[in-house]
């Protein structure tokens, strides 16, 4: 009885272990996150290290450039956790472009994640500007209010590689230095601004997702059903290419594996472990 039980309760052990495994590598790439994280700043405030572990810098322009406003301190934002608002409700805004530069050694795929929100306008056409990379414009138009509305969250997701020193990135090639130049350009409406951001090595589905935007994506599906499929090759390019950014913008937000109980998932294990000492001492 004891070479026949034995064995099976080792395996059952194993089976168990395999799936606690398995659970922990479809959301191990939140744990992760922190170590591929080369850089991050929060933009107009004091350090802080948010949900997924990534640890932000205070604001190093602090006294050299724009001005740091706390105004969405007063306001709840939408999208975010509640630990991480603060990301959303500090930022830097200056009356021109301004930007930061951030160095990189290593090639390879990284992405650069931008925070906004708008805190203050209560309409489109209030705040509108350029994000540049390098000098490419990797966000046009940037209207906050328009995208997402007041005090709700927004990210920008930019995919950019770094191969024989070259910056490719979003279909552009130039030369690369060591340094990622980013600049928040100045334009007619208002100044530019940003709330915080990080580069980090991976690729855009890597990075956490804010939570669903109550509306948003209806009026996604209502701009895609406007656009004319008898403009050609051209129009289809321009859809599947607004479809690709809008995935990247907006979702579901990736679980974090340390608000889960995982007393569960150990009990199979300790019962397991249980019935073959059991079995042993028989």
């Amino acid at each position: 009885m004891r070479r026949v039980t034995a064995p099976w309760v080792i395996q059952f052990i194993v089976a168990a272990m395999s799936i606690l495994a398995d659970r922990y590598r479809a959301e191990g790439d939140v744990v992760n996150l922190a170590e591929r994280v080369i850089w991050a700043v929060n933009a107009g405030g004091d350090a802080h290290t948010d949900t997924h572990g990534i640890h932000y810098k205070k604001d190093p322009l602090e006294g050299k450039v724009g001005k740091a406003s706390d105004y969405g301190m007063r306001l709840p934002i939408l999208r975010s956790s509640p630990e991480d608002q603060v990301l959303y409700q500090t930022e830097r805004y200056n009356e021109d472009t301004f930007g930061y530069e951030v160095p990189i050694r290593d090639e390879g795929e990284y992405i650069l994640v931008m925070k906004f929100a708008e805190v203050y306008f209560a309409q489109s056409q209030q705040k509108v500007f350029d994000v540049r990379v390098n000098g490419h414009v990797v966000v046009k138009d940037l209207d906050i209010f328009d995208r997402v509305g007041h005090s709700t969250a927004h990210d920008e997701i930019i995919p950019f590689t770094i191969k024989r020193g070259k910056l490719s990135i979003l279909g552009e090639v130039s030369t690369f230095n060591g340094k990622l130049n980013i600049e928040f350009i100045k334009g007619y409406y208002d100044n530019p601004k940003v709330c915080a951001l990080y580069v980090m090595k991976g690729k855009p589905e890597d990075v956490p997702k804010l939570q669903p935007h109550p509306g948003l994506e209806k009026h996604e599906e209502d701009e895609e059903e406007e656009e004319d499929p008898e403009g050609g090759d051209e129009t289809v390019k321009k859809i599947a290419s607004q479809s690709q950014k809008n995935q990247v913008r907006s979702g579901p937000r990736t679980p974090n594996p340390y608000a889960a109980d995982n007393s569960s998932l150990m009990f199979p294990i300790l019962v397991a472990f249980g019935s073959s000492c059991v079995v042993l001492i028989r």
